[in-house]
């Protein structure tokens, strides 16, 4: 028996962080959950989660969030397609990582989980399955966001070096039940392929990923709390698939055969150019950047063996995950439409 703990936790009201703070109130801990005064706080209501009005840019308002915690989990982060101040992703996902890992280090936090991700490894090379420690087998960074998280991956290495109690995972792509925000794309996109809006397979789908059911990310993260080995990281994944077989998993646990279009990526890359120009243009936020395009016609397959080894942790089979997903998603519809 895990004995409760104050637990501190940012990023608290995106898709995965109000997931994690609610299973942590579950399993009895007390959290405090670092909101900004625009963040759509539903969700988190319980009595054990206290809302402290802050932001990662601002030690003090960390200190106070901190104050009487003993662990902490860091998942704030710019994790967007696009900003017209490119600045921001640095910012967010450097600086905002060194912020929370000070104040962290003068408050005598016991334990940090740093959620990086599996971008940070880079795509892996044909017919090979990637793990901790497999190298980059390219130095080019494909987004903002790869290069920043992967600069703030480094630094958080060189803190746990040092004596600084950090443990990083490493979310691949994920999907499930929850807010649906930009971080659950995957769950938007199968919305949007049912509804016949996005029937698109880039490169005829066949590029592989990994996919993370978001309740299984979430315990993943407890565990690495629980047992994970201090400056050590954890990919926290699921099974590698491609758009394609996503796609028919979709069509399997819907019942329907959905009309789907190849997209060749010189289209792709001409239309996500043209959505880069126009936000740049009249600040419109683009659908997607030449940056993304070319992340997804990458592989990234991945294993998530050492979590399983020494975290104990365990998956739901992609195509129960999707089935659950789908049938959430008609539920959120029929609610809609009684409204």
């Amino acid at each position: 028996m895990v004995e409760p703990a104050r637990v501190f936790v940012t990023g608290s009201t995106g898709f995965i962080g109000t997931k994690l703070v609610n299973e942590l109130v579950q399993r009895g801990h007390t959290v405090h959950a670092l909101t900004r005064r625009t963040s759509n706080k539903e969700g988190l209501s319980h009595e054990r989660i206290r809302l402290v009005t802050g932001d990662i840019q601002d030690r003090t308002s960390l200190q106070k969030g901190m104050e009487g915690c003993n662990q902490v989990y860091h998942l704030a982060a710019y994790a967007k397609n696009w900003s017209r101040d490119t600045s921001v992703f640095y910012k967010q996902n450097v600086e905002g990582m060194r912020n929370v890992f000070e104040v962290a280090k003068v408050a005598g936090v016991e334990r940090v989980v740093f959620t990086s991700t599996i971008v940070a490894f880079g795509p892996t090379p044909a017919g090979v399955i990637g793990n901790e420690d497999m190298p980059r087998i390219t130095q080019r960074y494909y987004t903002e966001y790869e290069e920043t998280k992967s600069i703030a991956e480094k630094e958080a290495l060189q803190y746990a070096a040092s004596g600084f109690p950090v443990v990083i995972v490493n979310p691949t792509r994920v999907y499930g039940p929850g807010k649906l925000t930009e971080g659950n794309s995957v769950s938007l996109m199968i919305d949007m392929y049912d509804r016949g809006k996005v029937p698109v397979l880039l490169n005829g789908g066949n590029d592989v990923g990994n996919y993370v059911l978001v309740d299984d990310l979430v315990r993943g993260h407890i565990l690495a709390m629980e047992k994970g080995r201090i400056g050590e990281r954890y990919i926290l994944g699921g099974e590698n698939a491609s758009l394609k077989q996503i796609f028919e998993m979709v069509d399997e646990v819907s019942g329907k055969k959905h009309f789907q279009m190849n997209l060749p990526p010189r289209i792709a890359y001409l239309y996500s150019g043209f959505e880069k120009k126009k936000a740049e243009w009249l600040a419109i936020y683009p659908q997607i950047t030449p940056g993304w395009v070319e992340t997804f016609l990458q592989d990234w397959v991945y294993s998530t063996a050492k979590a399983e080894r020494e975290l104990g942790y365990t998956i739901v089979p992609l195509k129960e995950g999707i089935r659950m997903t789908y049938e959430w998603l008609m539920q959120q519809r029929n609610s809609r439409g009684r409204q």
